[in-house]
């Protein structure tokens, strides 16, 4: 009986993980990301020396302002849960480029039990126009 109902409290909690949050989060996706109009070719790398800032939208979706008005919107391949909670992620490359290929890991900083929150796939870069 004991392993019955530890087995039923952590499939709860693992559910609990896929119910939608309050305030409008739809899978994942928030409703008041600004439009993107691309101006360019998909891009598997940038460098980042070009990168000067990087703006979480929602679970799937991170613009990086590259200067002026360039910015590459990156959706990524599938929803990085957290991401749009912590607002923050680092990565660790070897190379002078961030690319499609690499992981990220979602950050919480600040507070007690602050660190990696979990980690993700980079989608393409798409250079766009923000909207505002």
């Amino acid at each position: 009986m004991m392993r019955t109902g530890l087995t039923l409290t952590l499939a709860m909690i693992a559910l609990a993980g896929c119910a939608p949050l309050p305030g409008g989060d739809e899978g994942g996706h928030a409703k008041d990301i600004p439009l993107a109009r691309p101006n360019g070719p998909l891009r598997n790398c940038v460098s980042l020396s070009e990168l000067r800032e990087s703006q979480v939208r929602d679970d799937w979706t991170i613009d990086f302002h590259a200067g002026g008005r360039q910015w590459y919107r990156v959706t990524l391949p599938q929803r990085c849960n957290g991401l749009s909670t912590y607002r923050a992620f680092k990565y660790e490359t070897s190379l002078s480029e961030l690319c499609s290929t690499d992981i990220i890991t979602v950050m919480e900083f600040g507070g007690p039990g602050g660190g990696p929150r979990g980690s993700c796939g980079m989608g393409q870069f798409q250079p766009v126009e923000i909207g505002k």
